[in-house]
């Protein structure tokens, strides 16, 4: 029975994460609901995740290379910021964890659903932006390096908060900014796994059967995309993942 809530809960996500966006909304709190203690469960679902990333940012490969002068440097900042953020969440305990689940959630679900009037609001001002990216370059470095320390900690939101990053530093290509999207989540979440890893965080059975899910559902859902509006996906994440943090703040705080 297990098996197959994450196996299903795979699939729902690699869909979401192919068609909308959000898909550690359905992954986490499944493997919470099979009993996963809360920071192995966090872990797993950053393992889970990890090969869409890949698979998306090779997918986008031609864009990405047209900014090699921006890899390295975005490269060094989402390993080292990764990495101190899954050191961070090895640092608390599943208690302290559990009570910062609720406003981690909350934060994921604003960032997911107001990311993209964000975007259009930085996009319309792309102009000062460019002038604050090279007057502010240290600030960017700075407002990245969290975003990654963001992203080793509790992965979900990750990528919308890296799309309006890029808009600020100046981005204006939707595919680039995708592609650098995936590419810098992908560098976050490996040097996290890594971290998990080393620290026995990962629950391999349970975090493989949600990974064959969401690849299986990742693939399927491109697909057959043309089937299902965006938009009425999207609606759909932040309904559920504002009942979501709801629920997390009543069983954190009143039961």
């Amino acid at each position: 029975m297990e098996m197959l809530v994450l196996f299903f809960a795979g699939l729902v996500a690699g869909a979401l994460n192919t068609l909308a966006g959000g898909g550690s909304f359905v992954i986490f709190p499944a493997l919470l609901f099979v009993g996963v203690p809360p920071i192995m469960a966090n872990a797993t679902n950053t393992f889970a995740c990890l090969p869409g990333y890949g698979s998306g940012a090779i997918g986008f490969r031609a864009d990405i290379l047209r900014h090699k002068d921006k890899l390295v440097l975005y490269a060094i900042i989402a390993l080292a910021a990764g990495f101190l953020g899954a050191e961070a969440l090895l640092r608390v305990s599943d208690v302290q964890f559990e009570g910062l689940i609720p406003w981690l959630m909350a934060f994921a679900v604003i960032a997911f659903t107001f990311g993209g009037r964000l975007n259009s609001w930085l996009a319309s001002r792309s102009g000062s932006s460019k002038r604050a990216a090279k007057a502010g370059s240290i600030a960017l470095v700075g407002l990245l390096a969290l975003i990654c320390f963001y992203g080793g900690f509790f992965n979900a939101g990750l990528g919308i908060i890296l799309l309006a990053y890029l808009v600020l530093a100046g981005f204006k290509d939707l595919n680039a900014m995708n592609g650098l999207k995936l590419l810098i989540s992908f560098l976050v979440s490996i040097t996290a796994v890594i971290r998990f890893t080393m620290s026995g965080s990962i629950e391999w059975q349970a975090g493989t059967i949600a990974l064959v899910g969401a690849t299986i559902g990742g693939f399927a859902a491109a697909k057959l995309s043309y089937l299902l509006p965006a938009a009425l996906l999207r609606n759909f994440v932040i309904i559920y993942g504002f009942g979501l943090t709801v629920y997390f703040f009543y069983v954190t705080y009143f039961v």
